[in-house]
């Protein structure tokens, strides 16, 4: 071989190299931000991604919520301290399990507290804001649901917007999951077209962290599976043809992984519009830390197979690669 094919060749291998090195995308990593967060909620508004989540403690200093933003799903900015207890005033321990939604201009923040039993007070909660970010104010000075209705304790609560306009919101704890529909204010709830106010839609296995998307048509439910301070806490889902249901179990599509984390699940989804992309956003708890309350929020991708049926989820170090939102 001549000196000079042999150079040829020794350049095209350093190019290619070169080449690829520029080409690997840059990645979130998990978890996607510091301190210990759980039961996460993604939302899309605009060109921005929102995560607003529990901060995981001893339920009696569990009294505030700080939610995080980011373009891309790398850089994640933190918004300290948007909701608390000075501001809830029947609220004193155990807030948990943001759900969030827009309407009108105004940001609607709904979430659990006081880890409420019968005859106590406590439940569902919603407070407003002019912006994501808040600060939110207490929409009505009391819970939306205080009582134990069908066993479900009222907590876990997620917010879904179907196609006519109707909002409905499924939540509930203790094995049971309940469905209501909101008024048009969020500041109370209204009859279903048979009169009912509430309607248990429990599947098989469920435990907590209910949520509902719909694609092609179809309606997802999701829930969590286990215990949630053990490692088969995990996440099932449902396809149903109405928001009614019945939700009969497919399968499980997010567990532990003894080579990465355990107790994977209470999660969320992020879907830019008119993309196929599904992010999968959920807590987990780091290999061989036993600590209660350590639960760190990460984002995976989350796919389909050609019937529409959910792919287990790989749950990863290298998280996610960058991804903007298209105006």
């Amino acid at each position: 071989m001549s000196r000079q094919i042999l150079f040829s060749l020794v350049l095209v291998i350093f190019v290619s190299c070169n080449n690829s090195r520029k080409e690997a995308p840059v990645m979130s990593g998990n978890p996607v931000f510091e301190g210990w967060y759980a039961d996460p909620e993604g939302i899309i508004y605009g060109d921005t991604y929102w995560i607003f989540p529990t901060w995981s403690d001893v339920y009696e200093k569990q009294t505030f919520f700080d939610c995080f933003s980011s373009k891309d799903l790398i850089t994640w900015t933190k918004h300290a301290n948007i909701l608390d207890t000075t501001e809830v005033k029947w609220a004193k321990r155990a807030m948990w399990a943001p759900s969030v939604i827009s309407k009108e201009g105004k940001y609607y923040l709904f979430f659990g507290a006081n880890d409420v039993h019968e005859g106590e007070i406590g439940g569902i909660g919603v407070a407003v804001g002019d912006k994501p970010e808040g600060p939110y104010k207490d929409l009505i000075g009391k819970p939306l649901i205080n009582d134990i209705i069908n066993g479900a304790q009222p907590i876990d609560q997620f917010v879904f917007r179907d196609d006519d306009g109707s909002y409905y919101m499924y939540y509930g704890g203790w094995r049971h999951c309940n469905m209501v529909k909101l008024s048009d204010d969020f500041t109370s709830l209204v009859p279903f077209d048979d009169g009912e106010i509430y309607k248990e839609v429990t599947p098989e296995n469920y435990v907590e962290g209910p949520l509902m998307f719909k694609k092609n048509g179809k309606y997802y439910f999701m829930w969590s599976e286990g215990g949630w301070g053990g490692p088969d806490y995990s996440v099932a889902y449902a396809i149903a043809d109405s928001p009614f249901g019945p939700f009969n179990r497919i399968a499980k599509i997010l567990q532990q992984d003894e080579n990465v984390a355990t107790s994977a699940g209470h999660h969320s989804i992020f879907h830019p519009s008119g993309t196929d992309d599904y992010f999968i956003v959920y807590h987990r708890r780091p290999l061989g830390d036993k600590a209660r309350d350590h639960r760190a929020t990460c984002i995976d991708r989350m796919t389909f197979d050609e019937n529409g049926f959910i792919n287990p989820v790989k749950i990863t170090f290298e998280g996610v690669e960058q991804t903007f939102i298209k105006p």
